[in-house]
């Protein structure tokens, strides 16, 4: 069970803020302001504005956390509160803290790089290797709230998120943990990380219009808009969650996992994987295709991959099931993708709304799936399913339900 739920994105610093502003429709995007941009082909992206690592941390702290783990700490301080949840005094082994991570430290990685280059090896960072490792964060919030259990970080690239979630659910059902903090953090928007992405003409290049860059299902798109975030979500056993009387908002009943097997970049184009990680995820759960409400669309606004996706979509649930893309506003966050919106997935089921797609006003023909357009609509429904797909052809599914 989902009982606790933490964010940070572009679209608000707190998960009531992000979801408020996903239901209105809000860009999160814009010209990029933490680093000069002014020489790559895209400037722009899903920058997170105005966080304080301060009200997390003391300053020495800071200078020795990168920011991609400060993101995931606040979120999971957010997902603790939320939940109501401590972790048991003598059974902290059963509470396990699973992050999905992409690239981890990049940003300390690029700045001791730069130390290294103008000042020399003696003035790198002490450091400097925790805050670039991709399982420092878990290890951070581990230490932060004594949960002493599983403790890892699992690399999936844009799918890391979901399968942190999907194999938390897992360490839960096989009764190893009676609780797991989980979730995605990822924060790389840096000249090396944009710029990485630039060189393999991923991104796309409307930095005259920003907001309206990211254009999921539409026969303009022209690549994704990267972005950063962190989500950390508090899973319970059931019997343990109703007898401390935590709020419910889903429950992760399915959990689909595949590889295309096909190429290290490029998705199937057919959506091979992506069809067997929903079958697998509608297989789990015992959930039949109709029963789904809607489905929160992976949708990065990249040619190849929205019509796999949507084939996908179209071949196993029909073309008439509502679909969302929330990247069309918070852009793609890469390791924190799947956490983020399978989040948004479970406050959808939560409310009875799906969440808006903005700037589907060039619907492609060859994306036969019925996207939800720029207004939320109140929806009666009990299950959905939250798709992430990443580089190496992974792909997860989850499906989500209300009791």
């Amino acid at each position: 069970m989902i009982t606790g739920i933490g964010l940070v994105t572009p679209l608000g610093l707190d998960r009531n803020s992000s979801w408020t502003a996903l239901l209105a429709g809000k860009s999160g995007i814009r010209p990029f302001q933490s680093f000069d941009a002014s020489q790559l082909r895209t400037r722009f992206g899903g920058e997170i504005q105005g966080f304080d690592p301060g009200k997390y941390m003391s300053k020495p702290d800071e200078r020795r956390t990168d920011r991609y783990a400060q993101l995931a700490i606040a979120a999971a301080d957010e997902a603790l509160a939320d939940a109501g949840y401590r972790v048991p005094e003598g059974r902290s082994h059963e509470v396990g803290v699973l992050l999905g991570v992409a690239m981890g430290g990049l940003r300390s990685l690029e700045d001791n790089h730069t130390v290294l280059r103008e000042k020399g090896a003696k003035r790198l960072h002490p450091m400097m290797v925790p805050m670039l490792l991709a399982n420092t964060a878990p290890g951070l919030i581990a230490i932060r709230h004594g949960a002493g259990g599983p403790n890892f970080t699992l690399t999936s690239a844009c799918a890391s998120g979901a399968h942190a979630i999907g194999e938390s659910a897992r360490l839960i059902v096989q009764g190893e943990c009676s609780a797991v903090i989980t979730g995605g953090a990822e924060a790389v928007l840096t000249e090396l990380g944009v710029g990485g992405f630039c060189a393999m003409h991923a991104l796309s290049t409307r930095n005259d219009q920003p907001e309206r860059a990211s254009r999921p299902f539409c026969s303009d798109r022209d690549g994704f808009v990267i972005a950063e975030a962190a989500c950390v979500l508090v899973l319970e056993e059931l019997e343990a969650a109703r007898q401390r009387g935590a709020q419910i908002y889903a429950e992760v009943m399915g959990y689909g996992r595949s590889c295309d097997a096909y190429h290290l970049t490029s998705p199937h184009p057919e959506g091979r994987g992506v069809i067997q990680a929903l079958q697998s995820a509608l297989s789990s759960a015992k959930v039949n295709p109709e029963q789904i409400g809607h489905v929160n669309a992976h949708a990065t606004s990249t040619p190849a991959g929205d019509v796999g996706e949507a084939r996908a979509i179209a071949q196993i649930l029909g073309e008439k099931v509502p679909v969302t893309a929330p990247k069309s506003m918070l852009g793609h966050t890469l390791g924190a993708a799947g956490a983020v919106e399978a989040a948004f997935t479970a406050l959808a089921l939560k409310h009875q709304i799906v969440p808006p797609t903005i700037n589907y006003d060039q619907p492609d023909p060859e994306c036969r799936v019925n996207v939800v357009g720029p207004e939320a609509r109140p929806l009666a429904m009990t299950h959905a399913l939250s798709n992430s797909f990443g580089f190496g052809g992974t792909n997860v599914a989850l499906l989500l339900g209300v009791l």
